[in-house]
C-alpha cells in the first residue's frame, strides 16, 4: 500500500511484510502454547461497553474482543489488512478509513491502538488523529495506545503523543512497559491509558 495518504515507514513495513505469513504468525503462537492475546486481555480488563479497535490491521485484537463478549468495530486505512479480517469475522463491523478523518456519529467507552499504530501514521497527522479519536470517546472514556520508542529523527515521543492527548482534553490515567503491566521505567516500549 502506497501514496500520499500513507508515511513512508508504513509503506516500508509493507514492502518487508508477507501478509499471510503475517497473518498465521499468531495462530501458530496460539498452537505452540505462547501468549498471543496480551492486548485484549488489557483492553478487556479496563471493562469496556464498547471498543473501536483503531488502525485494527487484519483484526487480531478485536475478533479476540468479540470472542469474549465485547461490542468492537474495527477500522483501518489498509484494505489489504481488512482483507483478512472481513474474512475471518464477517460478522464483525470493519471500516476503511482514515484515523484523522472518521465520523462514525457514535461513541466508544474505549478506543484502543494497539498495533504500533501511533509510530506507522504521518506526522503530520498524530495530533489529528488523537484529537478525531478522543471526539469518539464517550465521557470518561478511556484511549489506550502501546508504540515502540524509536530514537530516530522525527520518531514519535511521549511528550509528543501525551500533548496531543492533553490537547484533546485527555489526562494521562496510567503508562507500563507492556501490555502485562509491567511498570515503565524508560524503556522502548509503551501502554499509555488517556482518559475523557
Amino acid at each position: 500500500m502506497t501514496g500520499k495518504h500513507v508515511s513512508a515507514a508504513w509503506e516500508n513495513w509493507r514492502a518487508g511484510i508477507d501478509l499471510n505469513e503475517y497473518h498465521v504468525r499468531w495462530q501458530r503462537m496460539e498452537q505452540r502454547g505462547e501468549a498471543s492475546h496480551g492486548e485484549a486481555n488489557f483492553i478487556e480488563s479496563l471493562h469496556p461497553t464498547s471498543v473501536l479497535d483503531a488502525g485494527c490491521g487484519m483484526g487480531r485484537v478485536a475478533i479476540e474482543l468479540h470472542r469474549r463478549g465485547i461490542d468492537v468495530e474495527g477500522v483501518d486505512l489498509d484494505d489489504d489488512l481488512l482483507a483478512f479480517a472481513r474474512a475471518d469475522a464477517p460478522h464483525l463491523t470493519w471500516h476503511l478509513c482514515d484515523l484523522a478523518t472518521i465520523s462514525f456519529g457514535r461513541s466508544y467507552s474505549v478506543i484502543a491502538m494497539p498495533g504500533n499504530v501511533m509510530i506507522f501514521c504521518r506526522t503530520e497527522d498524530r495530533a489529528k488523529i488523537v484529537a478525531n479519536l478522543a471526539r469518539h470517546l464517550e465521557d470518561n472514556g478511556l484511549m489506550v495506545a502501546g508504540f515502540s520508542l524509536d530514537t530516530s529523527g522525527g520518531a514519535l515521543t511521549l511528550t509528543e503523543y501525551d500533548k496531543a492527548c492533553t490537547d484533546a482534553g485527555l489526562t494521562l490515567v496510567d503508562r507500563f512497559a507492556t501490555w502485562d503491566r509491567a511498570p515503565y521505567e524508560g524503556g522502548n516500549y509503551a501502554v499509555s491509558v488517556h482518559q475523557k
